[in-house]
């Protein structure tokens, strides 16, 4: 049984999901509460729940919090929805997924966005995307592929700790 306490929105006319409690393998994170979208996943939400093996996401989701995946070890993986905006800093920091595709609305990558994932090995930008930064992809030991846009800003210290990566720029 999944259960998810809510929170309104500074907005009032959203929620975030601010805390889960359950033990499920798959996580399935409701589009509504009380009738009104939710669109953010609130820091720590997920933390530590090592069990979670896949996670579907309303459309509604647009900002992910800090530490979200934290620990989500058998995450291997996801699909992020297309009004997915904002990434909060730390947000898949030592989970194991191994793929991930970034929606176009995704400006940037914020530090520590996915360090120390051990078995992620591609990352594909949305054309929307504009900033990688410092120690994003840190200690990502498998990592082999970042595809993104010419234009991106990529910060010298983005892949800290890892001498393996490639650059793709489309």
């Amino acid at each position: 049984m999944q259960n998810y306490e809510f929170q309104l929105n500074y907005d009032e006319a959203s929620y975030s999901v601010i805390s889960y409690t359950g033990k499920d393998e798959q996580i399935v994170i409701p589009e509504t509460f009380g009738g009104k979208p939710v669109t953010i996943v609130y820091d720590k939400v997920f933390a530590g729940h090592s069990e979670i093996r896949s996670v579907v996401f309303p459309e509604t989701i647009t900002d992910l919090g800090e530490f979200v995946f934290d620990g989500c070890m058998e995450l291997r993986h996801l699909t992020l929805p297309s009004a997915l905006t904002y990434l909060w800093g730390y947000t898949f920091v030592r989970c194991g997924i191994e793929e991930i595709v970034l929606p176009d609305g995704v400006r940037a990558i914020p530090p520590y966005a996915f360090k120390d994932c051990k078995n992620l090995r591609k990352v594909v930008c949305g054309s929307g995307m504009r900033k990688i930064g410092a120690w994003a992809f840190g200690g990502c030991d498998r990592l082999t592929e970042v595809v993104h846009e010419p234009d991106v800003e990529v910060s010298p210290d983005a892949f800290r700790s890892n001498e393996k990566i490639m650059e793709i720029e489309y």
